[in-house]
């Protein structure tokens, strides 16, 4: 392909491709070309108030004319990349940030950008300062070599799957062809300068996408210095962003969500992913993952990639969790405790012991027939099958999930990519703060590094500061404890004598009242929790000064959930495992700090209060999150858009437009992953308490997907785009909560539940052929004689002078030698759920594994396209090196010998071959 010739010499910037050396890594704008520059000087650009511009080989543009909605500069041909804005405030720091802002811009046009700034008068409010941001074709295929960006070489001719029968039924949920794919499929390879020839550009000013360019110009400018302060040199945007030299740097959305750009060298893109993305009418839509990665880049990409996906595979274990709660509804009048515990004659008649010291009365079972009636809705035999079928279920996603993930690596050319991010990701602020400099042992350049003792007290801090958090839930969870065991005798007092309670009092009884309330109480405290701790987690991650990108990202996740993890399920694991475990019998009651006697399960289990606290937990972390996701930013751009909403177009700016919107941090996609995973802890570590939670979590998902769709399409600015291959460290986290869900599922089951109890009853100590279940209640209540209270748990009122009360355990009763010892049932029980536990964990892990290794991570026609793209890349490449050798020796190049000729021949030889 005949290409414009552009000499290496003419670039603005030069470096070497590598992104580890101290050149690449460092400051950009500390070496730069002179020679040949056509990027005006500070005292060539023009400022705001002048009508015309003058651009060299083109026409004069008369400013007014152009709509202020473009995103181009004043000459309508220049793309705008980015936009930095301030203010002049005239405070003491004035004089520092203008001289920041004048080195910095001075040190960006050397840097071979084109700048043009409009000035305060032509915003809306009349205060801030824009200054639009070009990258000419020069600085793009600089720092495409250098950021090692793949380029289209042919397009692609690996012929497509072959059309699924199927995909008729499936018609209506697709998107059209152009939105799925809005580009072709081409062969890739990284950029080279000296190689243009052998990329397919029709187009300079379109060759590199948008979020390409903005991808670039964001590398220039984190690196780009401002000058030196206290001896130090300073540079990145991120640091004058922070001291407010500018108020903001973001790329521009392309047009306005509503409606198209007027522009018809405009996309649209925007409108296109509102319009067919990010309604909620078009949730049953499947979502167009290559418009979104061509706009947003592969990070935000892969993000709804994998939500998509997971969402998709929710719908099957949301059909079975809904199969296995209709099973315990259906089956609600054939359970016999739930029978037994609401018949006057058994229920009515069994006294129980009270459930607190002094202010409590005995008070008869069949008080709770509604609770236990409804606690077979969870605790059922279904109970353990879904609990199997979710521990396979998490298996099949996580590695369906892998294949999806090769596939998208491979058709968004990111196959390569996990290399590429260990040299481009060194973090600007880890090179500014770390001043001494080691020689690296691969590539034999000086870089800098922070010192090992450094390193140790920095770890030190942020080991003891986690650990203190941590401390804190734990005891704000022991506080939640405490007040159900303070009020749980307020709440009894309250129900038996409140008039108005009677006709509601057999559905909500005290044990149930203090369970919602100490629900919600968690939840606040959860919730404030959070807020506080993610501030500290960020600023003792930035404390340690982690190298790369990739370092920062992976160790504040593993802050973040380890603290999320114990804040959000402490008290889903007290309930599940702690709850009435300890409580020992009348007589002689555990008591926590010698003051509050522990609580007590419900004679029907404790199953039921553990689905209260997850629905509650699950249920209200889903509303608030979607209430800060999207009524928060939308609130907030209403009232910062509040004037400008009734000014015409041409007075309301596309970059004053973008500036009013929230911005989407560089730990925006943190959070969301954030969410997501909390969200399947939830589905799987407490699953078989609640055979629902998976429709739960389905239906919150769709509103997500569209949620985080809406807010990123319309209530956000245009992020920078991203590279990302894989969902990151998340994938561990998955797979070890995996392999937890398991365990704890099992000791639910166990422990938590009543099916082992019943199970044992049923096989070993049933006394009826015809009703093997019947009399399972009084056998698992054992007798106290009241007379053997001692006075600190006695009821203060005995008035139908009860002579015994039941409890829930199994002991001997008091006229028996062992007197209140465990019985021989107790053992059997005890070792049939230790029993179980070993079996269960040892079949699910057996079938899980098996089902891992039976599904290849990536499927085998990706894996067929990898080698083809490679072998075909190659031999273009080696072609075009074999031209390029031949012209040489035709034109007498003395440096081009035969056996360089041969040599490069038996290379192409060799890789056809291979």
């Amino acid at each position: 392909m005949n290409r414009l010739g552009r000499k290496a010499s003419e670039t603005l910037i030069e470096m070497a491709p590598s992104a580890d050396g101290e050149e690449s890594n460092g400051p950009l704008c500390e070496t730069l070309s002179t020679a040949g520059s056509e990027v005006p000087s500070s005292s060539e650009g023009l400022s705001s108030t002048e009508t015309t511009l003058l651009i060299p080989d083109r026409q004069v543009i008369d400013k007014r004319h152009q709509s202020k909605d473009s995103i181009f500069f004043r000459d309508g041909v220049r793309r705008i990349d980015f936009v930095l804005s301030y203010v002049d405030d005239l405070n003491k720091e004035w004089e520092k940030k203008l001289e920041r802002r004048k080195e910095f811009e001075s040190n960006l046009q050397k840097a071979g950008l084109e700048l043009e700034t409009e000035d305060k008068k032509e915003s809306e409010d009349g205060k801030i300062y824009f200054v639009k941001i070009h990258a000419p074709w020069e600085v793009l295929i600089t720092y495409a070599e250098v950021l090692n960006i793949k380029v289209p070489i042919k397009e692609n001719d690996i012929p497509s799957m072959v059309e699924n029968p199927l995909d008729c039924m499936l018609t209506p949920f697709r998107l059209p062809e152009k939105v799925m794919h809005p580009e072709p499929d081409y062969f890739t390879a990284p950029f080279s300068k000296e190689k243009q020839e052998l990329y397919l550009i029709n187009d300079e000013s379109t060759f590199f996408s948008p979020s390409m360019r903005n991808r670039i110009v964001n590398y220039i400018l984190t690196r780009c210095p401002y000058g030196t302060e206290e001896g130090k040199k300073k540079f990145g945007i991120k640091r004058l962003l922070n001291n407010g030299t500018y108020s903001a740097a973001y790329p521009l959305h392309d047009c306005q969500y509503w409606k198209k750009a007027s522009d018809p060298n405009c996309d649209n893109e925007r409108y296109t992913l509102y319009m067919e993305w990010a309604r909620f009418l078009r949730f049953y839509k499947e979502q167009p993952l290559d418009l979104i990665r061509k706009y947003y880049g592969e990070k935000i990409g892969i993000y709804f990639a994998w939500l998509g996906f997971y969402t998709e595979m929710l719908f099957l274990a949301a059909v079975v969790g809904v199969i296995c709660f209709l099973y315990g509804l259906f089956t609600m009048d054939e359970n016999m405790s739930s029978k037994e515990i609401c018949d006057p004659a058994i229920g009515g008649e069994i006294i129980m012991c009270p459930l607190c010291d002094r202010e409590c009365e005995y008070w008869r079972l069949n008080t709770t027939c509604e609770s236990s009636e409804y606690s077979h809705l969870f605790d059922n035999v279904a109970t353990l099958f879904f609990a199997i079928f979710m521990g396979i279920w998490v298996t099949l996603f996580l590695e369906f999930w892998k294949r999806r993930q090769a596939r998208l690596k491979y058709e968004w050319d990111l196959v390569d990519f996990e290399e590429e991010q260990q040299q481009l990701q060194l973090r600007p602020e880890y090179e500014a703060k770390c001043t001494q400099k080691k020689k690296n042992p691969v590539t034999q350049e000086m870089e800098p590094y922070l010192p090992l003792t450094s390193q140790a007290v920095r770890f030190c801090i942020s080991g003891t500061t986690v650990l203190f958090w941590v401390s804190l839930i734990i005891a704000s969870m022991i506080a939640v404890i405490v007040y159900r065991l303070a009020v749980y005798a307020a709440f009894a007092s309250l129900m038996e004598n409140a008039q108005t309670l009677q006709p509601i009092s057999g559905l909500l009884t005290p044990q149930l009242a203090t369970s919602v309330t100490a629900s919600c109480l968690n939840f606040v405290i959860i919730m404030i929790l959070n807020f506080i701790y993610e501030r500290i987690a960020i600023w003792i991650t930035d404390m340690e000064i982690p190298r790369t990108h990739m370092e920062y990202e992976n160790r504040l996740t593993m802050k973040m959930f380890l603290f999320q993890f114990v804040n959000y399920y402490s008290s889903c694991f007290y309930v599940a495992f702690f709850k009435g475990k300890f409580v020992g019998y009348p007589g002689a009651y555990t008591y926590m700090f010698n003051r509050w006697r522990n609580e007590e399960c419900d004679p029907a289990g404790c199953l039921i209060e553990l689905t209260t606290q997850l629905t509650i937990v699950m249920a209200g972390k889903q509303i608030w999150g979607n209430i800060q996701e999207a009524i928060v930013p939308w609130i907030c751009n209403w009232w910062g858009r509040r004037k400008a909403r009734n000014n015409p177009e041409n007075l309301y700016s596309r970059w004053e437009q973008d500036h009013d919107l929230q911005t989407f941090g560089a730990l925006g996609l943190f959070y969301e992953y954030l969410e997501m995973v909390i969200q399947f802890g939830f589905i799987t570590l407490f699953v078989a308490s609640f055979p629902l939670a998976p429709l739960l979590a389905l239906m919150n998902n769709i509103l997500e997907i569209r949620v985080d769709s809406w807010k990123l399409t319309t209530q956000y600015r245009r992020p920078v785009a991203a590279k990302a291959h894989s969902i990151g460290v998340w994938q561990e986290i998955l797979n070890g909560m995996a392999i937890l869900s398991v365990v704890t599922n099992a000791f639910i089951v166990a422990f938590t539940s009543d099916m082992i109890p019943r199970l044992v009853y049923y096989y070993a100590y049933s006394e009826s052929d015809n009703s093997p279940m019947s009399g399972y209640i009084n056998n698992s209540l054992s007798v106290f004689l009241i007379s053997d209270f001692p006075e600190r748990n006695k009821p203060k009122t005995n008035t139908e002078n009860f002579v015994i009360c039941r409890y829930r355990d199994y002991r001997y009763p008091p006229d028996h030698e062992k007197k209140y010892l465990h019985t021989m049932q107790f053992w059997h029980i005890l070792a049939a759920k230790l029993a179980f536990i070993i079996i269960m964990e040892h079949v699910v892990f057996i079938v899980k594994f098996f089902v891992a290794w039976m599904i290849p991570d990536v499927p085998a026609d990706v894996k067929a396209k990898i080698k083809r793209e490679k072998y075909l890349t190659q031999k273009i490449l080696h072609e075009y090196e074999l031209e390029k050798l031949k012209e040489r020796l035709c034109q007498g190049d003395k440096r081009a010998t035969e056996k360089e000729f041969i040599a490069t021949e038996g290379r192409m030889e060799l890789s056809r071959a291979m």
